[in-house]
C-alpha cells in the first residue's frame, strides 16, 4: 500500500511549521511515510531529506544566480522522486517560485497538491494567484482574510489558523521580567526591534537609536518616568553587529538592555515598541503590545517594489491587514525618521485615548486570528486529500 507523502520546505520557518504538520499527521495516520526537502526540523520528525534546503534558501537575484546549480539539482532530485515513488500527496510550504515549479510537475503526474502557508500574493505579484489555481488542489492559509481572497479567485482555500497562536505566550509577568533584568517596573520600557537581516540593522538601527535619544530627552524635560530601551537580538544577528551599527555611538547615555532570550516576555513587558514590518508585528499584537510599524527599502528596491505591489492594498503591516483598518501607525520610506517615530511613540505612551484605541484594536486582531491548533487543522486538510 502506498502511504508516501512528499513535503517541501525551503526556509527555516517552513522547516519548523512542516515538522509540526508532519507530527500532527503521523499522530492521526502513523503508517504514513514522509520524504522531501527541508532541514533539521523535518529530519527530526522522521522525514527522509532528499535535498538539504539550506543549499537553496537564498534571497535576492544575485544569490539566486550564484546558487543556480544547487537549485537545478534540487529540482531534478525531487522531480525524479515524484516520478519514481508517486507519493499520494505533495505538500508545499511557502517558497513559491521553486514550489510552484514542482507543483506543476506533480499535477502532470496526477499527484494532489496542498499548499500550506501560501505566498502573500494578495500583496506582491497578485497575478501568481492564477498559477496557484492551476497547479494546486487545496490551499491552507494562515491569515484570516486570505481565505476570502483565494476563494474570490476560484481556489479552494481554508483558514487553518496561524502557527503563532500555538507558540506566542509570555511566561513571566511584567514585574517578574523587570526584576530579572534589574529594571525598576515603574520605568517606561520601549522595545526596539530592527529586524533580523544585516541590511535592516545597518539601515534602521541608527534611526531607532536616535529616536531613543529624542524620547529620553523629552521625558527628562517633562520629568516623566525614566525610560529603558529593550533591544531584541534576533538569532541571525550578533551583538557585535548591533554595536558597530550605532549602539556604541548613540547608546552611551541611554539605558539599553540587549535581550537575547525570552523575547516574548520582553515584548509583553514593553509599554510600546517600534518594529520592522513582518510576522513580528503579529507576535506583538497577540501579546497586546502597542507598536509603531516601520518599513524602509533602498530607493532602487522601493521603485521596483512599487511595480510589484498590489495597488489595492491600503495597509502593509499584518496587524492592520488582519484588523481591516489602521490599528497601529505605519511609517513608510521617508516617514521612517527619528522625529516622526518619536511623535508616534509619544502619542502611544501619553495620549490615553489613542493608546486605548490601539489596545482595543489589538484585541480585535487576536479575536479574528481565532483559536490555536494550526498544525492539527492543516493535518486534517492534508489527510482529506489522500486518495
Amino acid at each position: 500500500m502506498n502511504n508516501r507523502v512528499m513535503i517541501i520546505a525551503g526556509e527555516a520557518s517552513g522547516d519548523l511549521h512542516g515538522a509540526r504538520l508532519v507530527t500532527a499527521m503521523l499522530a492521526k495516520r502513523p503508517e504514513l511515510s514522509f520524504s522531501g526537502m527541508g532541514h533539521k526540523e523535518l529530519a527530526a520528525v522522521g522525514v527522509t531529506i532528499l535535498f538539504d534546503a539550506r543549499k537553496i534558501a537564498v534571497v535576492g537575484l544575485a544569490e539566486v544566480f550564484s546558487h543556480l546549480p544547487d537549485i537545478l539539482t534540487a529540482r531534478k532530485v525531487l522531480r525524479t522522486a515524484l516520478k519514481e515513488t508517486r507519493p499520494k500527496l505533495l505538500i508545499i510550504i511557502d517558497f513559491p517560485d521553486f514550489n510552484l515549479m514542482l507543483a506543476k510537475y506533480a499535477k502532470k503526474l496526477g499527484i494532489p497538491v496542498l499548499y500550506y502557508i501560501a505566498p502573500q500574493v494578495w500583496a506582491w505579484r497578485p497575478g501568481r494567484v492564477k498559477t496557484i489555481g492551476k497547479r494546486v488542489d487545496r490551499v491552507g492559509v494562515i491569515l484570516p482574510f486570505e481565505e476570502e481572497f483565494f476563494r474570490s479567485h476560484g481556489l479552494i482555500a481554508d483558514y487553518v489558523g496561524h502557527p503563532l497562536l500555538d507558540s506566542v505566550k509570555s511566561t513571566k509577568t511584567r514585574e517578574e521580567f523587570c526584576r530579572e533584568q534589574a529594571i525598576d517596573p515603574r520605568h517606561t520600557c520601549i522595545g526596539l526591534l530592527p529586524g533580523s537581516r544585516k541590511k535592516e540593522i545597518a539601515s534602521l538601527l541608527p534611526i531607532l537609536l536616535q529616536t531613543a535619544q529624542r524620547l529620553q530627552k523629552q521625558s527628562q524635560k517633562q520629568k516623566k518616568q525614566k525610560m529603558v530601551f529593550l533591544l531584541a537580538l534576533a538569532a541571525t544577528v550578533s551583538e557585535e553587529e548591533i554595536r558597530k551599527n550605532g549602539l556604541d555611538e548613540y547608546g552611551a547615555d541611554l539605558d539599553f538592555r540587549i535581550i537575547k532570550e525570552n523575547r516574548y516576555d520582553m515584548m509583553a513587558a514593553c509599554d510600546a515598541a517600534v518594529v520592522v514590518s513582518g510576522t513580528v508585528t503579529l507576535e506583538l499584537a497577540l501579546l497586546g503590545t502597542p507598536m509603531v510599524v516601520i518599513y524602509k527599502l533602498s530607493p532602487s528596491s522601493y521603485r521596483i517594489a512599487r511595480l510589484l505591489v498590489n495597488k489595492e492594498l491600503n495597509h502593509y503591516s499584518l496587524v492592520n491587514l488582519v484588523g481591516g483598518k489602521e490599528i497601529v501607525p505605519e511609517l513608510l520610506q521617508d516617514e521612517v525618521n527619528p522625529e516622526r517615530i518619536e511623535t508616534e511613540l509619544s502619542a502611544i505612551l501619553h495620549d490615553t485615548k489613542r493608546r486605548d484605541l490601539i489596545l482595543q484594536g489589538l484585541e480585535e486582531v487576536r479575536d479574528r486570528m481565532g483559536e490555536a491548533g494550526a498544525s492539527e487543522k492543516a493535518a486534517d486538510l492534508a489527510l482529506s486529500l489522500l486518495l
